[in-house]
């Protein structure tokens, strides 16, 4: 008998990876400016994404998650799991006082790591300093942009520069960017498939400029990079496309990885985006055409993928559900999933979405989701968004038929259910006007207080 019950732990063991008490590992992944539209699983008929296609198969893929219109706010309300309002002060930079996510994984055991795109602060220990042990990132102690014979040289994609673990190091020998970053989180997962992880992937992928990857035509190894913003090869429609292909294909890699590591069953992968896709790139869509919008407060800018996967703790795989998501909702449903605490005093803004991964979303509740941005306020629904000025002025009622396909509404026109409505998001936008920088330090309060466009 007790020969057989060794055999038993012997075989769990083997299953889980030594894992501690079987926690489940973490994959969280962010592209940079890749809009629901662009991924062929949400009906993208202008690029193609099988990997990710596969996760959302096996997987639950939603359809009605929404962020901030760009970057760094996303960043902010994705990590610390509250809505801008109460502690964003400004671009690049993350209040220093604020808990993440990665703080609360790694008090309760994990290790951690992030690689990709940082944008939250120039201090060398900045990553450490909110949670993440290891780091390979772009953009953290320096602008990842050289000047070279007088031009200005964008070093994000081929021959990077780039920040492992706070120390600059910079790539002449043909390397590319988003591959050196996730070759780095494959080393991490083999190296900590015994313990349990967080990953947190914000990739460098899909934003400008608009450049060939490695498996382009015309990729070049002696690039240094572009010299404009937005990409000086001319054919950014061809390259968007190719770097959605090289995104999915990090994805592949790094599924690859956990199953190689013997991880892969207890490990949830989850898949999002900090904004709508940028506005140079029209995506074939559904049999229609969708405009980027990043930057602004639309349907355009700001419905982006998520797709969860996660073999060991998905019921029912395969759905497709349009529950409402947002962005401070990864904070606690990673709280959740692993067992790892809140902070102190956490405000409710976001609802973890484990409830729906183990198909039962009838137990989560989020009517609503709320977007603060620049001098602007939204407030949605599945079929309904409020965009007014942050001080309420000014509120439009828009309906939705389905993504991409709103109609803005003239207050005479509007129905008895529809001017309650607007009333009731009303309502919401002035309650959480009064936590304006509420959670913030007093550093953060000072800076966010001279901050005046709110980017």
């Amino acid at each position: 008998m007790k020969n057989w019950i060794r055999l038993i732990i012997v075989a769990f063991s083997a299953i889980w990876g030594g894992q501690v008490a079987g926690k489940p590992n973490i994959v969280l992944i962010m592209a940079d400016d890749m809009g629901y539209e662009a991924l062929s699983a949400n009906g993208s008929e202008s690029s193609k994404s099988p990997n990710l296609d596969k996760l959302a198969a096996t997987g639950v893929r939603f359809t009605n998650c929404f962020s901030n219109p760009i970057c760094t706010p996303s960043r902010v309300k994705l990590m610390t799991g509250q809505y801008n309002v109460r502690n964003y002060v400004k671009f690049g930079w993350l209040d220093r006082e604020q808990r993440t996510f990665a703080h609360q994984l790694k008090a309760a055991g994990y290790a951690t790591a992030i690689a990709g795109k940082w944008q939250l602060g120039k201090e060398k220990n900045s990553p450490q300093h909110f949670g993440f042990e290891q780091s390979c990132l772009w953009q953290h102690t320096r602008s990842g942009r050289s000047n070279e014979d007088g031009k200005k040289i964008d070093r994000r994609f081929v021959n990077p520069q780039l920040e492992i673990n706070g120390v600059e190091k910079d790539f002449t020998s043909g390397e590319y960017g988003p591959q050196v970053c996730t070759d780095f989180i494959c080393n991490f997962i083999e190296q900590n498939k015994k313990k349990s992880f967080l990953v947190y992937y914000p990739m460098i992928l899909t934003h400008c400029p608009f450049d060939p990857t490695p498996d382009s035509t015309d990729w070049d190894p002696k690039r240094l990079g572009s010299t404009t913003y937005k990409g000086d090869r001319n054919d950014p429609q061809r390259h968007f496309c190719d770097m959605v292909a090289y995104a999915d294909k990090a994805v592949g890699q790094v599924v690859a990885q956990l199953e190689k590591s013997g991880v892969r069953d207890n490990t949830l992968i989850i898949f999002t985006g900090d904004n709508g896709t940028d506005t140079p790139i029209v995506t074939a869509w559904n049999g229609t055409k969708v405009v980027g919008g990043k930057g602004t407060m639309s349907d355009n800018g700001t419905r982006v993928p998520l797709i969860a996967n996660w073999k060991a703790g998905i019921q029912k795989p395969g759905r497709v559900v349009d529950d409402l998501v947002e962005l401070t909702d990864m904070f606690p449903t990673l709280s959740d999933v692993t067992g790892a605490k809140l902070p102190n005093d956490h405000p409710t803004d976001g609802v973890s979405i484990l409830p729906v991964l183990q198909n039962k979303a009838d137990s989560r509740e989020k009517d609503w989701i709320y977007i603060w941005y620049r001098k602007q306020v939204m407030v949605r629904d599945k079929r309904y968004s409020l965009l007014a000025n942050q001080d309420g002025s000014s509120a439009v009622l828009t309906r939705y038929i389905g993504p991409f396909d709103g109609k803005q509404l003239k207050d005479n026109k509007l129905t008895k259910y529809e001017r309650v409505l607007k009333e009731q998001f009303e309502a919401t936008i002035a309650r959480l006007a009064k936590t304006r920088l509420s959670t913030a330090s007093k550093e953060g309060r000072i800076q966010g207080l001279k901050n005046k466009n709110n980017r």
